[in-house]
């Protein structure tokens, strides 16, 4: 199955949400909204935001969390992921 997935970055969430009801609204079943770090909080905002304002025939199917290594200048850190997959009620 080819994954409809948003990464969430610094953007306002208004421009994720938009990206998301594109995505439902193009034919996907289900989309997953990803983010890293600071954006989490984010990702979350943009899941919420789909479900009660615009699409209530939308739950939150699943959601992952997990930690990524990421090499950077100061040496090799560890960054909290999370993965919120949206699907349609049957």
């Amino acid at each position: 199955m080819a994954e409809n997935a948003v990464f969430v970055g610094n953007k306002p969430v208004m421009n994720y949400v938009l990206a998301v009801l594109t995505q439902f609204n193009s034919g996907a079943k289900e989309v997953a909204i990803k983010a890293r770090g600071r954006a989490i909080s984010r990702a979350v905002d943009v899941a919420e935001i789909v479900r009660k304002r615009f699409l209530p025939d939308v739950d939150v199917k699943d959601i992952k969390i997990s930690t990524e290594k990421v090499e950077s200048e100061q040496g090799e850190a560890n960054i909290s992921a999370i993965e919120i997959v949206l699907a349609k009620k049957e």
